[in-house]
């Protein structure tokens, strides 16, 4: 007679990145990656490939420089980047979740500050960390 297992939980690490630096201008949501936000993007991409991240996913805000750095990211990993308005300007840890859920066991989400540092610190359960233009913080999900 087989003996149930129990109920299973699937486990997402989730690679959460801040934009890389963009210009300043208007519309907010037309600001593009500056040169060096360029290089930060692609430096992320090729330690993420170097590290072996096998990326199931990699979503990013719909506003273009976190676009723009999602499709470095992907260029760099061999694999698409993806809008979600969920993680526009005002996400929290919950649209996070929603975002990532059933995307698969690695997944990028690519976002704004102050959101990435709230996110991390509600996630994690620990201090906000710092996180500049182009940082990343990887948080394991259940």
């Amino acid at each position: 007679m087989l003996e149930p297992l129990g109920a299973y939980r699937a486990r997402v690490r989730l690679y959460l990145v801040r934009h890389a630096e963009a210009a300043p201008g208007d519309p907010d949501e037309l600001r593009q990656l500056t040169a060096l936000g360029k290089a930060q993007a692609r430096a992320l991409g090729e330690l993420l490939r170097d590290e072996g991240l096998q990326a199931d996913a990699i979503l990013t805000s719909p506003l273009l420089r976190a676009r723009e750095t999602g499709e470095e990211l992907a260029r760099q990993l061999g694999t698409k980047a993806e809008p979600d308005e969920r993680l526009a300007p005002g996400a929290d840890a919950e649209h996070v979740r929603a975002a990532v859920e059933g995307r698969g066991e690695n997944v990028v989400a690519v976002g704004h500050q102050p959101d990435c540092g709230q996110i991390a610190a509600e996630l994690a359960g620990g201090p906000e960390p710092a996180f500049p233009a182009g940082g990343l913080v990887v948080i394991e999900l259940e």
